[in-house]
């Protein structure tokens, strides 16, 4: 048998193991990308369109409401961690295995044996999701075909140990950037040292007590921290230029600019003499209180956790379409060299996400 054909009788978990022995490093998603257009196209009850490797599945039968569910192709670089195994205590190892090829599988499953569900459905698998935001897939399929990603709700199989995560925060990095005189640190009152200068700014993220916020009855916490420093010559030279990074992780209800504006009040008396942005995506609210979160609620159980970091819903949200996280993976194992899921609850999401579409 072909090792690149998609067998979906398979259940989830043998599904994700299947998935994961198909490599599928950033940028080299084809041979993925061919086997699920491949296996969907053989759905009849399935509209299937493709844009580079990025490939969107869905059904047109006319019901009151559209739900997508998406996930990327794509793993960070194999660590001898590929093929799969499964071990005794009912783990399946191997790069993907949490971060996402269990919640691909469990996507797959749903459109193999959900032909008719309570609810129209979108099935999104893309690439380059783990490299630059740029090259991500979803942003790409989202400026050529943003039709094709139109619906009332959506659910991304990130890894979330089988807890609902809604919304995500913003992230904001910039570069404070000081300025001072050189000289020789022997005469050192001949110059102005830059390094010094950003004193104000560290002392003001010494002293910074980040914000709590509720929404939709999930506690977003913020964030704002120095996360590098560079500054000096030589070391018998005062410098004449320091740069403090700074990321700035902050709640779904602010806008990238309100975002943005913080944080200049934060340093305006700070001495800094230039306030660089290296890399801005703003947050993603929740979307709980819409009339299919809830029922996608009631389905899956457990308390919904705000989601710390940043995802793929903000994309959605910023095409109108409120957006949750939820897949079987523990994002703690994402990315490690023993990434692992327990195999039970890949199936488990499968029944949950059966149960809702199908109630």
């Amino acid at each position: 048998m072909d090792p690149h054909v998609l067998d979906l009788s398979l259940d989830a978990a043998a599904l994700t193991a299947a998935l994961v022995d198909i490599p599928s490093v950033s940028g080299r998603e084809k041979p993925l990308a061919d086997a699920v257009e491949t296996a969907l196209r053989a759905l009849p009850h399935l509209t299937v369109d493709r844009y580079g490797n990025n490939v969107v599945a869905r059904t047109r039968l006319g019901r009151a409401e559209r739900v997508v569910l998406a996930g990327h192709l794509d793993t960070v670089p194999i660590a001898d961690n590929v093929p799969s195994r499964l071990d005794e205590d009912g783990y399946l190892w191997g790069c993907g295995t949490c971060d996402m090829k269990s919640g691909l599988a469990v996507q797959l499953r749903v459109a193999a044996t959900v032909p008719a569900p309570n609810r129209d459905l979108t099935f999104v698998f893309y690439d380059n999701e783990e490299v630059a935001a740029e090259l991500n897939g979803l942003g790409h399929v989202a400026e050529a075909h943003p039709d094709w990603l139109e619906g009332d709700f959506a659910v991304l199989l990130e890894p979330t140990d089988g807890q609902v995560e809604g919304g995500c925060q913003g992230t904001l990095r910039v570069h404070l950037r000081t300025t001072g005189e050189r000289a020789h640190s022997a005469r050192a009152w001949m110059g102005s040292n830059a390094i010094h200068a950003a004193s104000p700014i560290l002392s003001r993220l010494a002293s910074y007590e980040p914000r709590r916020v509720v929404i939709d009855g999930l506690e977003y916490r913020e964030g704002l921290n120095a996360v590098g420093i560079e500054g000096g010559v030589a070391t018998n030279v005062i410098p004449d230029n320091c740069t403090v990074t700074v990321n700035f992780r902050y709640a779904p209800d602010r806008t990238e600019q309100e975002a943005e504006q913080h944080v200049r009040e934060v340093f305006a008396d700070c001495g800094v003499a230039e306030f660089v942005i290296d890399d801005h995506t703003g947050g993603a609210l929740p979307g709980l209180s819409h009339p299919a979160a809830a029922a996608f609620m009631a389905a899956v159980g457990g308390r919904a956790l705000p989601k710390f970091g940043w995802t793929d819903v903000s994309r959605f949200t910023a095409l109108g379409v409120p957006a949750v996280n939820y897949g079987p993976g523990a994002p703690l194992l994402a990315h490690k060299r023993d990434e692992r899921v327990l195999a039970s609850l890949i199936n488990h999401c499968e029944e949950r996400l059966c149960a809702w579409l199908t109630a």
